[in-house]
């Protein structure tokens, strides 16, 4: 692919992959704030709680053949017909295994009413079963623009209609719908747009290619999911549904920039590093421009959350929601290094080192599993938000170390790189709180006012100092401008 077309795919692929993220995300979050003064904090405790099987599950069937699929230059008819099978069958077993488990889990957390949710929630997993396969083809198209649109109507929808549940009474049910609407009504327009149907094949020979890559990344994917929301079950038993509650929106905030920002990057990145895999320093070149500009705009947001914490969530989700400051602002210390790791983990994935990575999960996650589960014995919820705290960075130092080993990118390069970023950060985020403790005006006002500091400062000192990052970041925002403005000329239809 020409160095032009791969730019130029490149920027229509971030802008259109930034615009579904970030597009659905914002129809979820004022969703989640109008559902957030409805309905309590055991409604989304419950649903944190059942988090863990659900996504295990999800993982389970699309986790690694997804990616290989991705992963393979010119995957056959037969590659993707074979997986859609295989992905049904999939889904219908692990669907039947929580049903039959759903109330051995009910009593697990003592809460019966589980049982019934956990086996309505589960129909998820045959509905996205249906879809992976097209949605995987057309991000391996870099089609995103119709991934953006489809995604943003779903999300439109399912969350009218949810509200709409949860103004009449449902409770928790309204919650659940919305979910399976989701999923219900996205897998529905990926079928009428996605231009794609299986054919009446099953291969052999293309599952067991697809295996060999695809196996170490879903074992890989398994463990990364189950320790990612180990803190949901661990929490709904040691303590209760309301705690899990506080705690599940101090995430879903949390996530706002450090995952989401972060997804939209690496949603990109995978195929397009995957692209050039056989071109190890225009690979690493791109590399640095990816994580750089990433760090750029995820650093100083999680700063500003930890900032301006208790102002945030009194104003979205009001007073009742207040237990949530505090796990809000340790969990967007480890969101710094969480919005780094997918980064560095796919630019190994895209060489086809999924044995390496997969070894190396295994290792991080159970020094992280043993600091989450420790923590919390010995200190409570404290104790467990610093495991994940500290988990946090060291799973992007390894991410980061493999990618000095297979891809070329120096460990300590990248550490250069992104130390200007967090300096300058850092500087902006103290001279702010300072100026907040000198400042006796009302809770907004000084918020607002703290906002402006940091915001001036931070991209002042960004100017100043020349950093990098900064006009790569100045760069990209022309391109994305200049493609919004030309993209029906540019888009193929």
């Amino acid at each position: 692919m020409a160095q032009g077309s791969l730019k130029s795919k490149t920027i229509s692929g971030v802008f259109w992959s930034a615009f579904q993220k970030f597009g659905a995300m914002a129809i979820s979050f004022v969703a989640n704030i109008v559902l957030a003064r409805m309905l309590s904090p055991d409604d989304f405790g419950c649903i944190g709680m059942l988090a863990i099987f659900i996504t295990l599950s999800t993982t389970f069937i699309d986790g690694g053949f997804g990616s290989a699929l991705i992963q393979k230059k010119e995957p056959t008819e037969d590659d993707y017909s074979t997986i859609f099978y295989w992905n049904m069958l999939l889904s219908g077993l692990l669907y039947g295994i929580l049903y039959l488990a759903s109330p051995s889990i009910a009593r697990f957390y003592e809460i019966p009413l589980l049982c019934s949710v956990l086996r309505v929630e589960g129909l998820v997993l045959i509905i996205n079963a249906l879809s992976i396969i097209q949605n995987n083809r057309l991000r391996k198209q870099l089609q995103f623009k119709k991934l953006a649109i489809i995604d943003i109507t779903s999300a439109i929808l399912s969350i009218t209609i949810s509200i709409t549940l949860a103004a009449n009474g449902f409770g928790i049910w309204a919650l659940v719908a919305q979910q399976l609407l989701l999923c219900s009504i996205t897998t529905l327009l990926l079928w009428i747009f996605g231009h794609w149907h299986p054919r009446l094949v099953f291969s052999w020979t293309s599952f067991k290619e697809l295996f060999n890559f695809g196996f170490f990344i879903l074992l890989g994917n398994l463990v990364n999911t189950f320790c990612n929301n180990i803190q949901g079950l661990l929490i709904g038993k040691v303590y209760n549904s309301s705690t899990m509650g506080y705690y599940s929106q101090g995430k879903k905030l949390e996530e706002l920039s450090s995952t989401s920002i972060s997804n939209v990057v690496d949603r990109v990145a995978f195929p397009i590093l995957a692209e050039s895999q056989n071109d190890k320093p225009r690979m690493i070149s791109m590399l640095g421009q990816f994580i750089t500009s990433l760090a750029y705009l995820t650093i100083p947001l999680m700063l500003l959350f930890i900032l301006l914490a208790k102002p945030l969530i009194v104003l979205i989700y009001s007073a009742k929601w207040l237990p949530s400051v505090h796990y809000f602002q340790i969990l967007c210390i480890a969101g710094i290094a969480v919005s780094l790791q997918g980064i560095n983990y796919y630019a190994v994935a895209a060489v086809g080192k999924s044995g390496s990575l997969l070894l190396w999960t295994l290792i991080k996650r159970g020094i992280g599993l043993i600091l989450v589960v420790g923590g919390l014995a010995a200190f409570g919820m404290d104790g467990l938000l610093a495991g994940m705290v500290i988990t946090s960075y060291t799973i992007y130092v390894i991410n980061a170390a493999l990618v000095h080993k297979h891809v070329g990118y120096n460990l300590f390069q990248q550490f250069l790189d992104l130390l200007p970023i967090a300096i300058v950060g850092v500087c902006s985020f103290l001279i702010a709180f300072f100026c907040g403790k000198l400042i006796h005006t009302g809770m907004y006002l000084t918020a607002c006012i703290q906002f402006g500091i940091f915001a001036l400062l931070y991209l002042g000192l960004s100017r100043l100092f020349r950093l990098r990052a900064f006009s790569n970041f100045l760069e990209i925002a022309r391109d994305f401008i200049f493609r919004f403005k030309n993209h029906n000329r540019q888009e193929p239809a």
